[in-house]
């Protein structure tokens, strides 16, 4: 059941401190950027959900799926100790999610959960 609580979104942040994330949304125009905030925020509130704003890709990776103009862009992210961690996010440019976008994201979970234990 959907939830009227908040999951806090936290950036993904690797070692040297990027946070890809952050960093793909500032390169996008303000149409784009607020349409994708907006379907974030909407996870975060109604947490949790499915298709078909949100899907579920593999392990504890999901997709918040927005369309921004006539593209399609993907926020990968993990709910981990209540918390949401945007960890990947990319312009789709086929119908079907590129297996390596899906391992990055992963790689980058276990990044930060290894950095939580620290």
């Amino acid at each position: 059941m959907p939830s009227d609580k908040k999951i806090p979104a936290i950036f993904f942040r690797s070692a040297s401190g990027d946070e890809p994330v952050r960093e793909w949304l500032k390169a996008l125009d303000k149409t784009a950027r607020q349409a994708i905030g907006e379907d974030i925020a909407y996870v975060q509130y109604k947490w949790p959900i499915g298709k078909p704003r949100v899907d579920h890709l593999r392990g504890s990776v999901w997709e918040v799926r927005s369309k921004i103009g006539n593209r399609i862009a993907r926020v990968l992210f993990a709910v981990e100790q209540s918390e949401m961690i945007l960890l990947h996010a990319f312009v789709k440019k086929t119908q079907q999610t590129n297996p390596a976008d899906i391992e990055l994201a992963i790689k980058r979970l276990k990044e930060w959960k290894n950095g939580q234990s620290n």
